[in-house]
Formats: C-alpha cells, sequence, structure tokens
C-alpha cells in the first residue's frame, strides 16, 4: 500500500514538473481544452438528468447550475480584499442586461439539451461569438468589418443546417438552443461594455449569479417535479463541471493571449458528439454533422484587430468570473 501511494504521488509530481515547464502557450491550450471537456460533461449531466427520473424543466436544471456557481462566486467574493468598496458599485444597466441575458442564454440551453442530440445544443450555443460582434455593433458602435460579416455568414450558415436539416419548421428546441446563443453572444457584449465601465469582474460574476439564482426560483416552484438521489447527484455534477469549465478558461486566458488558444475552444463539439454518443447512442445526421463542422470552420477563420479587442475583453472579464454560461 505505502509503495502504492509512493507511485502515485510520483506521478503526480512528473506531471506538475512537466506542467510547469510548458511554455505560456501550452499551458493555455491544455487549460482550455480541459475546459471545453468541463462544459461537455455538463451537457451530458443535464441530458443524464432525465434519464434517472421523472422529466425535469430547464428552469429546475437550471437552478442547480446557478445556486453552486454562486456558491464558488461567493467564496471567491469573500476572499477579494477590496470587497466593501466593490459592494457600493452603482448597478449599471449594462450589469442588469448581461445578467438577464446571460439567464436567458442558460435555460434556452438547458432546454435545447434536453430536446436534441447535446452536440448539436452546444454547437448552436457556440454561435455565441457571432451574436456577439453584431450585438458589439449595435450597443457599442464596434463596426464590424467584411471578414467578420464573412465569418458571422458562414457561422450562420452552418447553425441554419444544424437546426433544420430535413424540414422548413425549425423544432422549439433548434429555435431555442439558437436563442441561447444569441443571448450567450449579447451577454459577451456587454461584459465589454462593463470592461469600458471599470467594472470588477467579482461583482458581475457575483450579481450575476444572484441574478439567474433568484430568477429560477418562481419558474422552477411553479413546475417543481420531486427529484431521484441519482438526479441530485447529477445535476450536482453538472454544476461543478460548468464550474470545472469555467476555471479551465480562466487559467486558459491567464497564461496565453485569446488570439493563441481562443479557436481551441470549439474542441467542446467534439467532446460533446462523442459523450452524447458513448452516454446516448446520439449521432447528429450527415448535414447536422456538416454544420457543425462549418461552425468550427468560421470560428477558425483569422481575426481581424476589431475582434481580437473584443476577444481580449472578454478574456480579461473571464479572469475574475467563475460561472459564464455554457452559454
Amino acid at each position: 500500500m505505502r509503495r502504492e501511494s509512493e507511485t502515485i504521488l510520483g506521478k503526480i509530481s512528473r506531471i506538475m514538473i512537466y506542467f510547469i515547464n510548458m511554455t505560456g502557450k501550452q499551458k493555455g491550450i491544455l487549460s482550455i481544452l480541459l475546459s471545453a471537456f468541463g462544459f461537455a460533461l455538463m451537457a451530458a449531466f443535464v441530458r443524464m438528468a432525465d434519464c434517472h427520473g421523472e422529466s425535469l424543466s430547464a428552469f429546475q436544471k437550471g437552478f442547480f447550475r446557478n445556486i453552486i456557481a454562486f456558491a464558488i462566486a461567493l467564496a471567491i467574493f469573500l476572499r477579494t480584499k477590496k470587497r466593501r468598496a466593490i459592494l457600493s458599485t452603482k448597478i449599471s444597466k449594462a450589469l442588469i442586461l448581461r445578467s438577464l441575458l446571460g439567464t436567458i442564454g442558460i435555460f434556452s440551453n438547458f432546454y435545447a439539451l434536453s430536446h436534441i442530440p447535446i452536440a448539436q445544443g452546444q454547437a448552436l450555443n457556440k454561435t455565441a461569438p457571432f451574436f456577439t460582434i453584431l450585438c458589439a455593433w449595435g450597443f457599442l458602435g464596434e463596426k464590424p468589418s467584411g471578414k467578420d460579416f464573412l465569418k458571422i455568414a458562414i457561422g450562420f450558415a452552418g447553425a441554419l443546417m444544424v437546426v433544420k436539416p430535413d424540414s422548413i419548421a425549425i423544432s422549439p428546441a433548434s429555435f431555442l438552443g439558437l436563442l441561447g446563443g444569441a443571448a450567450a453572444g449579447a451577454a459577451y457584449a456587454c461584459l465589454r461594455k462593463l470592461g469600458k465601465e471599470n467594472c470588477d469582474p467579482s461583482f458581475v460574476i457575483l450579481f450575476f449569479s444572484a441574478f439567474s439564482t433568484v430568477v429560477s426560483l418562481p419558474f422552477m416552484a411553479f413546475d417543481f417535479r420531486p427529484m431521484s438521489v441519482a438526479q441530485i447527484f447529477i445535476l450536482s455534477g453538472a454544476g461543478l463541471s460548468a464550474a470545472a469549465g469555467q476555471f479551465g478558461i480562466t487559467l486558459a486566458y491567464r497564461f496565453a493571449k485569446p488570439k493563441e488558444i481562443a479557436v481551441y475552444d470549439y474542441s467542446n463539439l467534439i467532446f460533446t458528439l462523442v459523450l452524447g454518443l458513448a452516454f446516448f447512442g446520439q449521432m447528429p445526421q450527415t448535414i447536422p454533422l456538416i454544420g457543425i463542422i462549418v461552425i468550427i470552420i468560421a470560428a477558425a477563420l483569422p481575426q481581424d484587430a476589431a475582434e481580437r479587442r473584443m476577444r481580449t475583453s472578454q478574456g480579461a472579464s473571464t479572469t475574475g468570473e467563475t460561472n459564464r454560461e455554457t452559454p
């Protein structure tokens, strides 16, 4: 037993030494890959909850995700030395809008993940950066370039293939999945605005966590369904996975520049595709699968200076956040 423990400790020590010796970019890539896997696990847990008891609403699932995120955000905020000064911060319209849009993004994404293949649900959520570009134009006057419009067009073409592969009508779940991406994208544009207002990131995350938790309460109470022990553990896993995902992305943007690693965030779609196939036997049809690939290609296109500034702003904001939605 002693030899086994020494062997395990030795392996952990070697891994830590290897990580320390990595370059900043390598650490960033590893961290964002771990983040992508965390959010993929969250998506799988959200879907898995309905396999172990009565079907739950997106609001009830979202509450568990939000309450765990709030607990983590509160613990981090209480360790902030300037918390008294931060609490005197004026609650701006941008902060309220960011919280409202983020909450809509979570509930919409959770509904989609519960009703369509999780890889497709996550692909629709990953359209958020395209909506961010458009919302930054409307909210902040940051006009997209021709290359930005090309990325948006390609990304939306991919989303169109995902949401209605074989019919003219769009299913409610697909529509809400796309709405979740749009809401998340608009929320990220609000983060850009809050960054310009020098709003403390730890306060942004705490306010958003509290807002989303409180908002989910009446909806959950209206359609509350008894939960099995398995569902409680599964949804707790969803909350912890989301927190792990955010922790990973926080580290990633500390280690490396957003322009160097942002594209690796789309590995989330690959992880989700694998988990969906392994646990639920979900394999998207040919056209949605092509749509997922198209979205990844659009995201991987070279960035213009304006978009790099936007991503840098998002990266700076997430270094203080631990609760960004999957959205």
